[in-house]
């Protein structure tokens, strides 16, 4: 078995860090460790992957992992790789989300006392940053560091160089508390070693310079890189929104759909940061992708480990399901639930029942049937559709230009699953 340090670095989750004699102590085990999450939504979300990983790692490795809740530093907003000021959250809405996490964490780290010495933490800054006064502050923190030192960080410099864009006195104190926060849980919890993206190493070497000046000791920082699409952006920005880890707000199928439309150019890269597959099996998943793309083996392997990361085996196992059959007369077999879930982002509408005539019999024609839906422009279009063999009707080929959809066709009693090709989907919701 690789040590840490060896896995860590096959997965390129290594990009800075303060001292390399972090290295030894890292294969040794027994390191408090923390990693922030910024708690401004009840869920976390598919950008927070990553150091949810990397904590379990660390944990699996034998040290102590701490998840450091903002609830905190949410009322100001950490301005590394923003633009704008964050919008400002209250009491409340903050304590209900940093709740709203926690059952999210314990799906990645073990809280529980058989974890022994590695039991993983949760802790919430409110619980100092809230508490402490001013002038305690300025005196054990603001004296430590220059505004020389804090100008000269990436996080605040890219703020004051865009034209008519500065940074609020509230944000550009956020590298201050953040470094404060790193010295409580080193005083309280014994943590010597932070962990964020590349965009926390600012804020990172300010807290370990911090404890070094208070205390003496010495404490270590490590940023992971920023996971990002092959065109460059940021992974955790998509075109349909948030892919948010609280099924109530992301459906399970939904979730293991988008890591299975992972491009081939990343999921190599993603299957490293995000799984806990070995080290052979990764590297045959990306040969698997070189020859056959097509086949996107690698990608399932990715949607089905996260998935039971974070939904459990049998989400999986049933989402699973929903997606063979999507393209097979399988889906015939799926719940209501799971049929409402596979197609909640296709267009529908909505069609009587008497419109379906009576006894099972036909009473809507497939062509007039696919131009309501529109997925022919014309009667003339859907009859050449239906001639040249890509018109389904749940998932079973049209074959004849006479079919009609009647109530013999109906999933669940009130569904009926029109398809054109490979990927264009119609739901007709019966009333």
């Amino acid at each position: 078995m690789p040590g840490l340090v060896e896995d860590l670095r096959f997965r390129g989750l290594i990009v800075q860090v303060t001292d390399e004699a972090l290295f030894d102590k890292l294969d040794a085990g027994g390191l408090s460790a923390y990693i922030g999450f910024d708690p401004t939504a009840s869920s976390l979300h598919h950008g927070n992957l990553l150091q949810l990983c990397t904590l379990r790692r660390l944990q699996l490795a034998g040290h102590r992992p701490i998840a450091l809740a903002g609830g905190g530093t949410g009322f100001i907003g950490d301005p590394s790789g923003k633009s704008d000021e964050r919008q400002l959250l209250d009491v409340d809405e903050l304590a209900a989300n940093v709740e709203g996490i926690r059952p999210q964490l314990a799906r990645f780290l073990d809280f529980t006392e058989s974890a022994g010495k590695s039991r993983a933490l949760l802790a919430d800054n409110a619980a100092w940053l809230t508490t402490v006064s001013l002038m305690t502050f300025l005196r054990d923190v603001g004296k430590y560091v220059t505004v020389n030192e804090m100008i000269a960080k990436e996080s605040v410099r890219s703020r004051l160089e865009r034209a008519n864009q500065g940074i609020s006195y509230t944000e550009f104190s956020y590298m201050l508390l953040q470094a404060y926060d790193f010295l409580r849980l080193h005083i309280d919890q014994g943590c010597d070693l932070q962990l964020g993206g590349t965009d926390q190493w600012g804020n990172i070497t300010v807290g370990a310079e911090l404890i070094g000046k208070v205390t003496g000791d010495r404490v270590y920082g490590l940023t992971t890189p920023l996971v990002t699409k092959a065109d460059g952006s940021k992974f955790g920005k998509t075109a349909e929104g948030t892919i948010w880890l609280d099924p109530a707000r992301t459906s399970p199928y939904r979730f293991y759909q988008f890591f299975m439309t992972a491009e081939d150019a990343k999921v190599g890269d993603y299957l490293r940061f995000f799984t806990f597959l070995s080290r052979d099996e990764i590297t045959a998943l990306d040969a698997e992708t070189a020859a056959h793309p097509e086949r996107r083996v690698a990608q399932r392997a990715l949607a089905a480990a996260l998935c039971d990361l974070v939904h459990g085996e049998d989400e999986t196992k049933r989402v699973e399901r929903a997606s063979e059959a999507l393209f097979g007369e399988e889906i015939s077999t799926l719940d209501e639930a799971t049929l409402l879930e596979v197609f909640e982002d296709a267009p529908s509408s909505g069609l009587t029942r008497t419109a379906l005539g009576a006894d099972g019999a036909g009473g809507l024609d497939i062509v007039d049937a696919l131009t309501r839906a529109g997925l022919s422009k014309s009667k003339s279009d859907a009859r050449r559709d239906v001639e040249g063999g890509g018109i389904y009707v749940n998932n079973r080929r049209v074959e004849d230009l006479d079919r009609s959809l009647g109530t013999d066709d109906l999933l669940q009693g009130r569904f009926i699953v029109l398809r054109k090709g490979r990927r264009d989907y119609h739901l007709l919701r019966v009333e």
